[in-house]
């Protein structure tokens, strides 16, 4: 996922949330808080998946393209 992803679901679950709370969607409201959380666990796995690519480079000495 990317980040511009990841930042229209976050708006996207927030629209979703208010527009439950100012239409008294109890079921809304909390799918919107669930599509916040979704993306920001998503976002979360990939800065970790990064970090472990990382780690697993420098063990092997592998290096992206770029580096010198």
């Amino acid at each position: 996922m990317t980040d511009g992803e990841s930042t229209f679901d976050k708006l996207k679950g927030k629209a979703k949330e208010m527009g439950g709370k100012a239409t008294g969607n109890d079921r809304m409201e909390a799918e919107g808080q669930t599509d916040q959380l979704k993306a920001k666990a998503e976002e979360l796995g990939d800065k970790v998946k990064g970090k472990l690519e990382g780690i697993k480079d420098s063990l092997t000495g592998d290096k992206k393209d770029g580096d010198a």
